[in-house]
């Protein structure tokens, strides 16, 4: 079981099961699948990030499979999406702040167990990165389109910002409840402004984002 304190587990667990929400709905819009293939794809956007983080820094068996409420959260939130996917377009504002919550959460987490596990500071931030952005990539993988984090919106910048905020003070030895919540803070208001005002990263010259 995870020993992250109370507040930042809970948010955490919402990120769980808003991720999975968010990957199931985007597979039942995306393409007509069956019940299976929507709970997949919204469990893999849910835990995928964290696995392969999990992999990478050998922390094995991964903590999805030694803690049961991500499992359980993440089936959850595919089965409310593929019951439900005819009214939740209606949601689609509540679910973009729980991922948002759940990319920030994740980040921080992500960052502070790589770190935790002894690698330095720029894997630590990358891994932390992985760790929000990863399911998601992989959804949109097997659905066939170039991954959002890769072309729209801020979304891998918003995940850097809170890995590299809750990597420096875990460096200077000031980590503690304040600094991960003010880490996954600054990454959610990041994120949140690239929603509000259709913010993108810097395109190659001559080039427009679609």
């Amino acid at each position: 079981m995870t020993t992250e304190p109370p507040l930042l587990l809970a948010l955490d667990l919402a990120g769980t099961f808003a991720f999975a929400l968010n990957g199931a709905l985007t597979a039942v819009r995306a393409v007509r699948l069956d019940i299976i293939g929507v709970l997949t794809l919204g469990m893999i956007t849910a835990l995928g990030g964290g696995v392969i983080r999990d992999v990478l820094i050998g922390a094995v068996p991964p903590a999805t499979f030694r803690d049961w409420r991500y499992l359980a959260l993440a089936l959850g939130g595919g089965l409310v999406a593929f019951a439900l996917s005819r009214w939740l377009g209606r949601l689609e504002t509540p679910i973009i702040v729980f991922d948002a919550i759940g990319l920030s959460t994740f980040a921080v987490i992500g960052a502070s167990k790589a770190l935790g596990f002894g690698l330095g500071i720029g894997p630590a931030v990358m891994l932390g990165a992985v760790t929000a952005v990863g399911g998601g990539t992989i959804r949109d993988t097997l659905l066939g389109r170039v991954p959002t984090v890769l072309r729209s919106e801020l979304y891998a910048i918003p995940a850097l910002i809170g890995a590299g905020l809750t990597v420096a003070a875990l460096r200077f030895e000031v980590y503690g409840l304040a600094a991960a919540l003010g880490a996954a803070a600054a990454c959610f208001v990041v994120r949140m402004l690239g929603v509000r005002f259709n913010l993108n990263a810097p395109y190659p010259p001559g080039t427009t984002g679609t």
